[in-house]
């Protein structure tokens, strides 16, 4: 038993890692996100488009020098990435103080966004930090579509909001799987007066309430009441909540938005535990004891087969030695 569990984890160690093509791009080619948070070595967590997550939680290193040292990131899972209409929801821990967001970990790699009159103490994550936030600054597009695909009506128009390094390739599934007219980032103030979409607006946060779907014709009346934990909201209207596309956003949303991967498997010591296991150490005499004793026999069968079965060109030699030897002493003895 002890051997399977040592050859699955070796498996998936190889299984796992990312196939690797000569310009040294993965071969899935799958868009990803590095997280850093020290300057001390290389090693950082990666966030994936449409990728799983889960796995443990690190801290940011307490000597990284990292504005948010101390915290606590990653260990969210995709099927936890849905948060509700309430500012400061889509936590899967780290939310005991529904009333601000301040202080809270970032289970999925990356913190909140942040909403004008320092709501929910949400200046803590300002645009003073935009250019370390993992994926880049706050950004948003506009999705719209055309009646070819969906029977929609013309200012049937939403927008994700979220770091920029994450809207790009959730663009390209918005436009494989909801046929969204393509469009770039923007950068997103969510404190500016002029602002396209605003709290109230937001129909659906996600991740962390690090990313969110909003829309101009949406006011959820009960956005600026400061619980995270408020199930209360103004409903949708009727025409967005049965549009096939909101749906269809909401969806792709879910599933595809880049969270962060579990933390790498140490291949190292997994071959270490794998080296110096007791079934390992047993296979490997085992091993070399039915080798060792593979060559015995098989000599002993060679010198069997040579006596019984003479080689007719061995014999051949053996016998013009022996003629040669002979005419050597002859010539020796009749020497003068």
């Amino acid at each position: 038993m002890h051997g399977s569990w040592v050859l699955v984890l070796v498996l998936y160690a190889l299984i796992a890692s990312p196939i690797q093509e000569t310009n040294g791009r993965t071969g899935f080619n799958k868009p990803q996100i590095r997280v850093t948070t020290t300057f001390a070595d290389f090693d950082a967590r990666i966030m994936d488009h449409w990728g799983g997550g889960g796995g443990k939680w690190v801290q940011i290193s307490k000597d990284s020098k990292h504005p948010f040292q101390g915290r606590t990131f990653g260990g969210g899972k995709r099927k936890e990435i849905r948060g509700t209409r309430a500012f400061g929801s889509g936590y899967p821990y780290g939310a005991s103080n529904q009333s601000t967001i301040a202080g809270r970990p970032f289970p999925f790699g990356v913190w909140p966004l942040y909403w004008d009159q320092n709501f929910m103490e949400a200046n803590e994550y300002g645009p003073q930090y935009d250019a370390i936030r993992s994926g880049g600054f706050i950004a948003f597009v506009s999705l719209k579509t055309t009646t070819e695909y969906f029977n929609t009506t013309e200012n049937e128009v939403y927008y994700a909001i979220g770091d920029r390094e994450s809207l790009l390739p959730l663009m390209i599934s918005y436009v494989t799987w909801c046929h969204v007219t393509p469009t770039w980032p923007s950068r997103f103030d969510p404190t500016a007066a002029n602002a396209t979409v605003k709290l109230e607006n937001v129909m659906q946060y996600f991740r962390g309430s690090s990313s969110a779907l909003a829309a101009p014709m949406y006011n959820n009346s009960f956005a600026w009441i400061p619980d995270s934990g408020t199930t209360e909201s103004s409903p949708l209207p009727e025409f967005m909540e049965y549009s096939p596309f909101r749906k269809c956003l909401d969806g792709v949303t879910e599933n595809a938005l880049a969270i962060v991967n579990k933390p790498p498997i140490d291949i190292t010591s997994i071959l270490i535990i794998v080296f110096t296991s007791t079934w390992f150490i047993t296979l490997s005499v085992g091993v070399a004891v039915i080798s060792l004793t593979f060559v015995f026999l098989v000599g002993i069968i060679v010198k069997v087969r040579e006596c019984i079965f003479p080689d007719p060109a061995i014999e051949r030699r053996q016998l013009e030695a022996a003629r040669e030897s002979r005419r050597q002493e002859t010539i020796y003895e009749n020497y003068p």
